[in-house]
Parts: C-alpha cells; structure tokens; sequence
C-alpha cells in the first residue's frame, strides 16, 4: 500500500460520513491505544491550576455567559438566544426554559458583558462567569 500524504488523508477524511468518521476515531483509539480528547484535557489541565486562583482571576480573558432566569417574558429573551448563537428555536426555548444555563462560552470580555446587556434588555437575569 501506497504512504499516503497529510493532505491526502484529509482529503478521503472528507468523503467520509459523520458516523463513518466516529467509527474509524474509535478503531483508532483502539488500535493505537489512545484516546483523541486527551492532548486537549492535558492542555486545559496546567492553565487552570498554573499561576494561582488569584492571579488568574484577574488575568482572566474567557468568560461564560449564563442565563439564570429567562424573565416574565420569555419570547423576547429567546429571539436573544437565537441572535447571540446559532441555535434554532426549539433548542433556545429549551436553554431559557432549562435555565440556568450556560449561553455563550469561552468568549472574551467585551462580547461576553455585550451579550449580557442584550439578555437583561429582553427581560434575562444573566450572569457572567
């Protein structure tokens, strides 16, 4: 058999169906005896304890936006959901609905307090984690 290039891989890689690729990320797990979430937990792992609560309290540049009450009126808080992310209607009745939940995540300062603006204009309780 032919080596087959980066490239080329990505290429076939992209012919596949979502549950063909699932199936051949777990013969490969198996096969090769890893698991392909590791490098990321092992990534978030030394952040997260490295500098020290405090310290990374203050640096920090990724905030959470959670919805904690959809409000009175939930309608307008749901038309909000849908314009901040990329979720239909169902799935954002059931975030407000669910609450608390979270909305965004991993976002920086600026578009995580502009989202809660928004959120608390249409009636939310949002907090920002």
């Amino acid at each position: 058999m032919a080596k087959l290039t980066p490239e080329e891989l990505i290429e076939a890689f992209k012919e596949l169906s979502l549950i063909e690729l699932s199936d051949f990320v777990k013969l490969f797990e198996e096969t090769f005896e890893v698991e392909a979430a590791a490098p990321v937990a092992a990534a978030a792992a030394p952040a997260a304890g490295g500098a020290g609560g405090e310290a990374a309290a203050e640096e920090k540049d990724e905030f959470d936006v959670i919805l904690e009450s959809g409000g009175e009126k939930k309608v307008p808080v749901i038309k909000e959901v849908r314009g901040l992310t990329s979720l239909g209607l169902k799935e954002a009745k059931e975030l407000v609905d669910g609450a608390p939940k979270a909305v965004l995540e991993g976002v920086n300062k600026e578009t995580a307090e502009k989202a809660k603006e928004a959120l608390e204009a249409a009636g939310a309780t949002v907090s920002l984690k």
